[in-house]
């Protein structure tokens, strides 16, 4: 049986962080799948849903081992409709283990599926989307936090 994680968040954008976990995370399963979510708590959205997809999956392109798929409703549903058996989450803080924790408990609890915490490498451990999202509304260029496309679609 293949070892499938469901890698979910809402990757408005998707970070080197988002990168790093599941660049890290390849060895340890068969098939990772990016699954977009949609969040009513993060409506202000900056890259429509097609324009994410679109974009880490140009990341991933030459990685067989990687799909990205959106989905609506709860993460453990649709874990259990791409036949995932784990959740793979980053934790940067304790605040995020915490958090994670409580989530992995109820997810467990609801339906049987573990979740795989990777902590971020600490370079990574300021970024994420939010924070992203804010310094581009302020004119700060955020290459630095955001994965460079594959040479081949420079």
């Amino acid at each position: 049986m293949a070892r499938i994680a469901l890698f979910p968040g809402s990757f408005n954008p998707f970070t080197i962080g988002h990168k790093s976990v599941v660049d890290r995370a390849l060895p340890l399963f068969d098939r990772i799948i990016i699954a977009i979510g949609y969040n009513e708590s993060k409506e202000a959205e900056t890259a429509s849903l097609p324009d994410r997809i679109r974009a880490i999956a140009s990341l991933y392109a030459d990685e067989p081992a990687v799909e990205v798929f959106s989905y609506e409703g709860l993460t453990v549903d649709f874990a259990r409709e791409m036949g995932a058996q784990w959740i793979l989450r980053g934790v940067r803080s304790v605040k995020d283990f915490e958090y994670e924790s409580t989530l992995a408990d109820v997810n467990r609890r609801i339906s049987g599926i573990e979740t795989v915490l990777l902590f971020t490498l600490p370079e990574h451990s300021c970024i994420s989307s939010s924070m992203v999202r804010e310094l581009s509304h302020f004119g700060v260029d955020t290459a630095p936090f955001i994965p460079s496309p594959p040479q081949d679609e420079l």
